[in-house]
């Protein structure tokens, strides 16, 4: 640039020196003047010319690449300020969640010390009730005292309306005694209650604790991705919070989780092992089986059904030994779903307890039936002692001379081979015309019949306290 000037400078100025016409005077004759006017050579114009030419080539490329540095800087500077705008804004929405979790924090830890005081006069209440109670252990041990001496006094005299007396004041001592007794059972329930209550309230105020580390421990990573999928990250979350050795999937809701999926639990004297848990209000439910669409084969034998099946996100058997691990010896509730190919549902309830591998998996409904319920399908009154599970390898039903899970299909707590089968061959809509193969379906004979083949099936259980609650 600075050679293309200086040439343009030189060429201006030979053109001045010999482009212009001039003048000269001559020194003889003072009155004769000359007047001369000479022109510049048409190379010398040429090349000035050419040299302007190449000088305006070259601004005019000085020019455009000064143009194209000015709208990069001005893109980088855009986008500079599109991204401080965004932190700003996030950055304000972390300060406001914060506040909004502190301000939570705050009212529970409010909530937590009345609870403590709660406590505190529940457990005064509780010391009064013992002492009560001893009291009245001693005074039942003097009343026993005195009703043996009496006793003795009847015996020994022949005076008959005493011993009605006596009788009488006996049995106004016993009634006052109950009494006192079913006083102190009450509030007893009512303390276990309230403890209950107290136990959920602190599982949700270190919960919400938790919610409020997570936007500072966020805050404090200033390279992490704006684009990142909450959702994701949220379930993520869900799974890796520490459960403890949950039992089953109403131990978990007790322990903050209320977002149904797939967890892993750990009852007593078992190896931990994954479940699906369906989390509703009252509580949580552990699914043990699912028929939704038949992409799993439920034809399977012993051993399959011992240890379970299928994938926790579709169909699957849980496996009797991890079912018996969660009800051992416990009262649970079994709750069925049903729904057939009109779109209609039915649900049935039943409290049952599970026998172990040593009773075949045994199923004992815990509480009478009527014989043409919904429940009667399953807990009928051949079934008083328990039904043991049966698969076509192994024939535990009550049918002497018959394998029901050979002439059915899967396996199951068959009694006389035609009241239920939620394991069954699963049939597309409509079902098939022959009727030996529509009684091998999924059926529940006191809803739809044994020859109607179910659209699907839910079996969850969760312990007795959750219906009651």
């Amino acid at each position: 640039m600075k050679t293309s000037l200086g040439t343009l400078t030189l060429c201006m100025v030979a053109l001045m020196a010999t482009g212009f016409p001039f003048e000269r005077k001559g020194a003889s004759g003072g009155a004769a003047k000359e007047k001369r006017v000479q022109y510049a050579a048409w190379d010398d114009v040429n090349v000035i010319a050419h040299g302007l030419l190449q000088l305006g080539q070259g601004l005019k490329e000085h020019v455009d690449k000064t143009k194209v540095q000015m709208r990069d800087i001005f893109a980088k500077l855009k986008v500079f300020n599109r991204t401080m705008s965004e932190l700003g804004k996030e950055s304000q929405r972390l300060r406001e969640e914060e506040e909004v979790l502190r301000a939570r924090a705050q009212g529970l830890e409010d909530r937590e010390g009345q609870l403590l005081n709660v406590t505190a006069e529940l457990r005064e209440k509780a010391e009064e009730i013992q002492q009560e109670r001893r009291t009245m252990s001693e005074r039942m041990s003097r009343l026993e005292e005195r009703v043996d001496s009496m006793l003795q006094g009847a015996a020994a005299s022949p005076d008959m309306s005493a011993g009605a007396r006596n009788n009488s004041h006996d049995g106004s001592i016993q009634d006052m005694v109950e009494s006192q007794s079913r006083r102190i059972n009450d509030l007893m329930e009512r303390v276990r209650l309230q403890q209950d209550k107290l136990d959920k309230q602190n599982v949700r105020i270190r919960t919400l604790q938790s919610q409020i580390q997570q936007p500072r421990q966020r805050s404090s990573f200033p390279g992490r991705s704006s684009t990142e999928d909450p959702l994701q990250g949220g379930a993520a979350e869900q799974q890796d919070t520490p459960v403890g050795t949950a039992v089953d999937c109403h131990d978990l809701f007790l322990r903050g989780q209320t977002t149904s999926g797939v967890y892993s639990v750990q009852p007593a004297g078992s190896e931990p092992f994954s479940v699906f848990c369906e989390m509703t209000a009252d509580g949580g439910w552990t699914v043990i089986q699912r028929r939704q669409d038949g992409s799993v084969d439920f034809d399977q034998l012993w051993a399959a059904y011992e240890k379970g099946f299928g994938s926790l996100e579709g169909e699957f058997w849980l496996g009797l030994q991890n079912i018996h691990s969660i009800v051992q010896d416990n009262s649970y509730v079994l709750s069925i779903q049903l729904s057939d190919w009109g779109e209609d549902f039915v649900s049935v309830h039943l409290p049952i307890q599970l026998g172990g591998k040593q009773t075949n998996y045994s199923l004992l409904v815990q509480e009478p039936v009527a014989a043409n319920s919904l429940q009667s399908s399953l807990g009928s009154d051949s079934a008083a002692a328990g039904l043991s599970f049966s698969t076509p390898d192994r024939d535990n039903d009550l049918k002497v001379d018959i394998s029901c899970a050979k002439l059915l299909s899967g396996g199951w707590w068959f009694s006389n081979c035609g009241r239920s089968n939620l394991n069954g061959r699963y049939f597309q809509s409509p079902p098939p015309k022959q009727r030996h193969q529509r009684k091998q379906g999924i059926f529940w004979k006191t809803w739809r019949g044994r020859y109607y083949p179910l659209k699907s099936s839910v079996m969850m259980i969760a312990p007795a306290a959750v219906t009651k609650s």
